[in-house]
């Protein structure tokens, strides 16, 4: 039996699209940052979600062009926008029952 080399490339770009993506999860793990809305003002609540978005892009959008970060940033920015639209609904639930 005949023995043949196999030459594996792309190895380096791997790891350094792996080590960038560890760097962008430790980025956005915990508090990003603060936003605040009013919660019967739509156009307040789409400026909380930029302004989380930009929050995000500027912790992470150095690794925007890493195929393995970016659907980690796109995830995030939409678990966020979730979380917002969830709070806005809530507060405007509590201020309808206070009235």
């Amino acid at each position: 039996m005949e023995g043949y080399d196999v030459k594996i490339t792309g190895l380096d770009k791997l790891q350094k699209n792996l080590a960038e993506a560890q760097r962008a999860l430790a980025a956005i793990d915990g508090e990003i940052g603060k936003v605040s809305f009013t919660p019967d003002d739509p156009s307040s609540i789409q400026a909380a979600i930029q302004q989380m978005e930009n929050m995000i892009d500027e912790k992470v959008g150095q690794y925007a062009s890493n195929p393995i970060v970016v659907p980690l940033i796109a995830a995030s920015k939409e678990a966020y926008r979730e979380a917002i639209l969830k709070k806005a609904a809530a507060a405007r639930l509590k201020n309808d029952t206070e009235e």
